[in-house]
């Protein structure tokens, strides 16, 4: 069964803690926290203050998405925020091994994300130090983007590479996830979905979440 993993950047922040305390009592498994900087990603959402006050409504997993540079300069401050999952991009991190080392120690559950344009291959050498990768199915810094059909692929092949190697790597699709392509992303080897819009923007968003987790 899917890990769903709504996204907080399509909540109503004005009503914030009406919308965790709504999935908290959902059947949605984590709460996905995307962290942007305006840096590595053209936009900025929020920071670890944002993330602590979300920690206080729910005892569910926060997976925090950083899309910023540098992240290791923000690493203990999301720790101490509440982050369950600390997710670094692979195209923001110099000395990723390094960045991986630090979240682990942190006692946090380390992730590496991709952008559409890298390969999964260049994950091989550090496949065996992760708990999750983090496909980017859409270009990372906005919500509401429609999914990129190629990513269907990578999920197949990053699913290949970490069955070879019995590895026990989840793979989390973040972007464009919908009712209608949850079932295809699933096939194809995907165990997280992220989803903002489609659970938040609907009118219905237990509903739907219900909907996600039976695929």
């Amino acid at each position: 069964m899917a890990i769903i993993a709504p996204s907080l950047l399509s909540a109503d922040f004005l009503h914030l803690k009406s919308v965790c305390e709504m999935l908290d009592k959902s059947n949605a498994d984590w709460f996905h926290l995307d962290v942007m900087d305006g840096r590595f990603v053209p936009n900025i959402s929020f920071g670890p203050m944002i993330v602590e006050f979300i920690r206080t409504t729910t005892q569910k997993c926060c997976d925090v998405h950083l899309m910023i540079e540098e992240p290791e300069k923000f690493a203990e401050a999301f720790k101490k925020a509440g982050a369950d999952n600390l997710t670094v991009h692979y195209e923001a991190c110099i000395h990723l091994h390094r960045n991986i080392q630090q979240i682990k120690s942190l006692d946090m559950k380390a992730g590496v994300a991709i952008n559409p344009h890298t390969p999964v291959e260049a994950l091989k050498d550090i496949l065996t130090e992760i708990d999750l990768v983090c496909l980017m199915s859409v270009n990372p810094g906005f919500g509401g983007q429609k999914f990129i059909p190629g990513t269907l692929e990578k999920i197949k092949s990053l699913r290949q590479m970490i069955d070879e190697r019995q590895l026990k790597v989840l793979i989390e699709i973040d972007g464009g996830v919908t009712i209608e392509n949850a079932a295809e992303i699933l096939s194809a080897g995907a165990d997280v979905l992220v989803a903002g819009n489609t659970v938040l923007k609907s009118d219905n968003p237990i509903h739907t979440i219900d909907i996600l987790k039976a695929f």
